[in-house]
């Protein structure tokens, strides 16, 4: 257990936080499998329309650094090709 008034602070600050990035995490998994699904069914007008909310909630979790920024940026670049991919 932490010793100082300080300590004690940190560590009720760095509980919080992590739960805040849990949460973040999890919307970016959410968002990355509704887009899956949306690719894997064949519904490309869909996630096409989904695509910049796509792109704008996984890199606001990127933005606050719970997930690399370089890793984000390769599954927007993957699932777009594979969306451009499609109609072709």
């Amino acid at each position: 257990m932490p010793n100082t008034k300080s300590a004690i602070r940190r560590m009720k600050r760095t509980r919080v936080q992590a739960f805040v990035n849990r949460i973040r995490k999890s919307k970016y998994k959410l968002a990355i499998k509704k887009m899956q699904a949306y690719i894997n069914t064949g519904k490309m007008n869909e996630a096409k329309k989904f695509l910049p909310k796509f792109h704008s909630q996984l890199m606001k979790v990127a933005k606050m650094g719970v997930v690399s920024k370089k890793a984000t940026s390769r599954k927007i670049s993957r699932v777009t090709k594979k969306i451009n991919n499609s109609k072709q």
